[in-house]
């Protein structure tokens, strides 16, 4: 979803922000992020966050993200 808004494939984010906008521990973004960076997904180094494979991103996502997605469209069209 930040890459939506951002518009480009760095965003520039550190997991203790993720962490703390998304209420869930550090550890738990650094482990998502491993999973993410390992299927060469995303890539991500000092607050830098890259979309490698954004379709492949949007598999992984949960069916949240594209119910989230829709609000959003209708809200802003």
């Amino acid at each position: 979803m930040t890459q939506d808004r951002a518009h480009k494939n760095e965003l520039h984010i550190t997991h203790e922000f993720l962490s703390y906008m998304l209420g869930v521990r550090r550890v738990g973004i650094t482990k998502a992020a491993s999973s993410l960076k390992q299927r060469k997904l995303i890539n991500y180094n000092r607050g830098i966050i890259e979309v490698l494979n954004r379709d492949g991103l949007e598999a992984a996502a949960c069916e949240c993200y594209w119910s989230d997605k829709e609000t959003y469209d209708r809200i802003i069209q």
